[in-house]
């Protein structure tokens, strides 16, 4: 497999907090995934078509005022599958980690995907939109969601794991509680290591040292849309040992550090 690290859609630029990254602005890491048999495999989708047209509309206007989104069509997943060579069409599956505006606003670009994501993800988001966070415009297409019970069909690493239907055991949900209702992480093989996306489960990759630094600008962020402050803080101490006792095996990834994006692209 190849795998592909994406921006999907910069917005406000922040700071490091400590001497030498210069200021950045924060990204929407996505992942695309070229397989041999499965076609292409998105995780995440950033924003959307759509909503670089019409950001008050499908985004909210709440939210692009605190996100100041760049909102260029060439970052959007869908220019970016182009530019690579591949048809809308040939993204056969999308997981994402949860559905906030910034992470499933591309979903209308690719209508004949699978749409992956965890079912008490989908029912809150159904149930909440139109609100800050959920915009039902990103569905309105009528997706052909696969949602999934919150029952582990698995482990992974002492974490619990969901097997995605119609793709291979190079993939797994891996279920990362706080920040929303259904949120989960993607983990995928790549030769003898893993990359976990974590989503939202932390914003800066410094929370991932032994003593944990939040970032000032991206943890009001995180803080004001936790779902559950307990279960966030403890997710976020499990990737801390993932990290320390297997930083040799698994890759962990944010979705809007600007520094972690440009290291591994």
């Amino acid at each position: 497999m190849t795998i592909h690290h994406l921006n999907c859609g910069s917005v406000r630029q922040i700071e490091a907090t400590y001497d030498g990254p210069a200021p950045a602005h924060a990204v929407n890491h996505c992942l695309l995934v070229e397989t041999a048999s499965d076609g292409l495999v998105l995780i995440e989708t950033g924003i959307g078509l759509d909503d670089v047209r019409d950001p008050a509309g499908t985004l909210g206007a709440d939210w692009v005022a605190m996100a100041q989104p760049i909102l260029s069509e060439d970052e959007t997943a869908i220019r970016h599958v182009e530019r690579l060579g591949y048809e809308p069409a040939d993204v056969r599956h999308i997981i994402l980690t949860h559905l906030d505006v910034d992470h499933c606003g591309g979903l209308p670009d690719f209508p004949h995907a699978q749409v992956h994501v965890l079912a008490a993800e989908l029912a809150a988001a159904q149930a909440e939109a139109p609100s800050f966070r959920y915009r039902s415009a990103h569905w309105a297409h009528d997706p052909n969601w696969v949602a999934y019970p919150s029952e582990p069909t698995g482990k992974w690493f002492g974490f619990n794991a969901i097997q995605p239907k119609d793709l291979p055991d190079d993939f797994q949900l891996i279920p990362l509680g706080g920040h929303t209702a259904g949120h989960t992480g993607v983990a995928v093989r790549h030769g003898d290591s893993w990359l976990l996306h974590c989503g939202d489960a932390y914003y800066y990759h410094r929370e991932l040292d032994p003593a944990p630094q939040p970032h000032p600008v991206l943890d009001v962020v995180q803080t004001g849309s936790e779902v559950h402050h307990d279960l966030r803080l403890g997710t976020q101490a499990r990737l801390r040992e993932l990290h320390r006792d297997h930083g040799d095996e698994v890759t962990l990834i944010s979705a809007h550090d600007p520094w972690e994006f440009q290291r591994a692209s």
